[in-house]
Parts: C-alpha cells; structure tokens; sequence
C-alpha cells in the first residue's frame, strides 16, 4: 500500500465517511493513476482536465459513474494534497433520474427460493421482507433481532442514522431455522466455519437465480429494497411511514415509488383509456 493511499484512507475516516463510501473513493483514484501511470500527487490540473474530458466525451460514461469518479478525485485533492484546484470547483455531473426496477409479491419469493445457499437465501429475505441495504443486512448482528418486540436494529445505516424497522413473524421463523444449523454468534449473516458472508456471495447467487427464474428484468441486490417498498405503498402504507422504514433523509426520495405501484399506474390507464374513448 502506497503512503499516498493511507493519508487517503486516514482522512477519509477523519471525516467520517462510510466504508462503502470509502472504497468507492479509493478506486475512482484508481482509475486515475491507471489511467496516467503514475501516482495522482504527480499530476498538474490540465491532467485532471484532460482526464474528466476523455470521460465525458470518448468514454461516454454514465452521470452516475462520472459522479463518483469525480467525488473520489476532488477529496484526495481538496483533502488529502491540499491542492484546491479551479476545475476541482466547476467539475459536475448532470444528475439521472432513473425508474428503479421492482419486482411483484410473486417475482421476489422466485427470486428469493431459488437460492439454494441458506446464508444467502437469508440475506436476500431480510432486504426484501425489511427493506435493507445489502451493506446493512450483512452488517446485522444476532443481538440486533429483538424477537420480543418484532423489530430489526439497524445501525449506522447511510448517513450514520440508527433505525428500527419491522420484522415479520414468518422472517423470524425463517431466522430461527438458518441459526439452528449455522449458529452465528456476533454477526447474524456467517457462512459453516463462522466466516461473515461477503457481498461478492450474495452478488454470485443473485445472479443464478434471476437466471433460473426467467424474469427478463435488470435485478439487483438493491432490486429487492426498492420491491419492499413499492409492494408496501401498493398496500396502502402512507409514504411517511415507508420514508422512516428506509431511512430516506428527503421524502422526494421516497415518493419516486409511487410512479411504481401498480394502483397507480391502472388509475392512470383507467384515466388515459376514458380521455381517448372517443378519438
């Protein structure tokens, strides 16, 4: 490990960053020093112009890819070299608003029973049945399930904010049955020898069974967050109540699910099929 990349790593813990936060960082500059050859603190300005430039216009990179590739790059310079740069100032990237992709009721438990690995199966079930982040679900630990009020502890979500979320009565049965065979001690979600399982696992299993599944749709681990929340407005939970459950800081987040409810859109159709009866 360079000593650049470790003043990087200090400050970032400086300022409090979360570790996914700070990974991500760390390989935007990666990419940099790839893409020179050389170490970032030999690099002038016209560099970093030259680099965002070939991003932007050869490379064709996506807003929300740029975006990071950009925050990474300013905190090493602005934080860690000291070097506040102009163009550090002026760098943008025009933000994207995309639909999430949501699964149905019926859609997520396919998904989610066609994991054969328990560990996984599991970690799939808590961000589906309590509307986790895969980094949040992998962080729970056994004291973190209070069985005896029906709730899941979520610590240091994003944004460092602590939250309660519901558990489901059949969530819980489920759990019960994974500890009987795997026995997790301090962190819940442990693979046969005690190991914590890893995003990279739950990533590969995911995968295969969306593949097993047929569904023709992009899913993620972040697919079954999203399905939480939009199968809960669909059932009429108010959109304050699933901000809370999220963990969302603006409610503008929040209301993106709404575009997503199938209520939703067949008012919609139902209005759009009335306005054009009689064209």
């Amino acid at each position: 490990m360079t000593e650049l990349r470790r003043r990087m790593m200090a400050d970032m813990k400086l300022h409090g960053l979360a570790p996914g936060t700070q990974k991500v960082y760390l390989k935007s500059v990666e990419h940099l020093a790839r893409h020179y050859h050389r170490s970032p603190d030999q690099l002038s300005e016209q560099d970093l112009r030259d680099y965002f430039t070939d991003l932007v216009e050869k490379k064709h990179v996506p807003s929300s890819t740029l975006r990071t590739e950009i925050f990474g790059v300013k905190f090493l310079f602005d934080k860690t070299l000291q070097r506040p740069w102009p163009t550090l100032r002026f760098l943008r990237a025009r933000p994207s608003y995309k639909l999430p992709v949501v699964l149905d009721r019926e859609e997520a438990q396919r998904v989610i029973g066609l994991m054969r690995f328990p560990p996984v199966r599991i970690c799939a079930t808590m961000m589906y049945s309590c509307g986790l982040r895969i980094s949040e679900a992998l962080g729970l630990e056994v004291a973190d399930i209070d069985s005896a009020r029906m709730v899941v502890m979520v610590r240091a979500g994003k944004g460092n904010k602590d939250r309660h979320v519901p558990l489901p009565q059949r969530t819980l049965e489920l759990l019960r049955d994974y500890w009987r065979v795997y026995r997790p001690q301090i962190r819940l979600l442990v693979i046969k020898d005690g190991r914590p399982l890893t995003y990279e696992s739950v990533r590969y299993f995911l995968k295969d069974a969306v593949r097993q599944s047929g569904i023709a749709k992009r899913i993620s681990c972040h697919t079954l967050r999203h399905s939480y929340a939009t199968n809960l407005m669909e059932q009429g939970l108010d959109v304050r109540v699933i901000q809370g459950l999220l963990g969302h800081r603006s409610l503008k987040t929040t209301t993106l699910y709404l575009h997503m409810t199938q209520n939703v859109m067949q008012s919609v159709q139902d209005a759009v099929n009335d306005l054009t009866a009689d064209l």
